[in-house]
């Protein structure tokens, strides 16, 4: 997915639930910090876009979301793209988080006024899901020096809830793939 796609995917949602405060999850989160050229292929080659609403206690929104531009709907059959609507409590996030999104809200995505994961706090969320294609995300900006190293372990460590043996494992991991980077 690309800028553009986002900036459309919000668009119809915004539309959709008749509310233009939306949170992007997931790795097209980092569509808002960085343009499509600055990207590895990793953090572009997803078809879809998380996104919750942050007034949506019984996930009536994201479910319209869904139904309405979700996977194999219509819309998604006719652009090749689609958004899943998730619940903000989805990801498990650094402490202050919700301090540090960025806003994206392009005159293409209008009504829409989302906000994106910070990078950090993407790839961090993306470690603990411990997908094989989340840490391919994570090493494709690791390697192109989007996102610090020293940042990532700083976050981890303010992840709340999650057992110290995981955090270990998160934290060696990160280590082992910024040894690996080039200079």
């Amino acid at each position: 997915m690309n800028r553009a796609q986002l900036e459309h995917v919000l668009r119809a949602a915004a539309t959709i639930v008749d509310d233009a405060d939306i949170l992007v999850l997931g790795s097209q989160a980092v569509l808002g910090a960085f343009s499509d050229e600055a990207l590895p292929i990793e953090a572009t080659t997803s078809i879809e876009a998380d996104l919750a609403f942050f007034d949506d206690p019984d996930g009536a929104k994201a479910d319209r979301v869904d139904g309405a531009i979700g996977e194999l709907s219509r819309f998604h059959e006719s652009f090749g793209y689609y958004a899943q609507g998730v619940s903000v409590t989805t990801a498990v996030l650094p402490t202050g988080w919700q301090g540090r999104t960025i806003e994206f809200a392009p005159p293409g995505a209008a009504p829409a006024r989302a906000r994106c994961l910070e990078p950090h706090d993407c790839v961090v969320a993306k470690l603990v899901a411990g997908r094989e294609k989340d840490f391919a995300f994570a090493r494709g900006l690791l390697r192109e020096r989007l996102v610090d190293p020293g940042i990532l372990l700083e976050r981890i460590d303010r992840l709340p809830d999650v057992e110290a043996s995981r955090t270990g494992r998160l934290i060696a991991w990160v280590r082992g793939a910024a040894g690996r980077q080039p200079g």
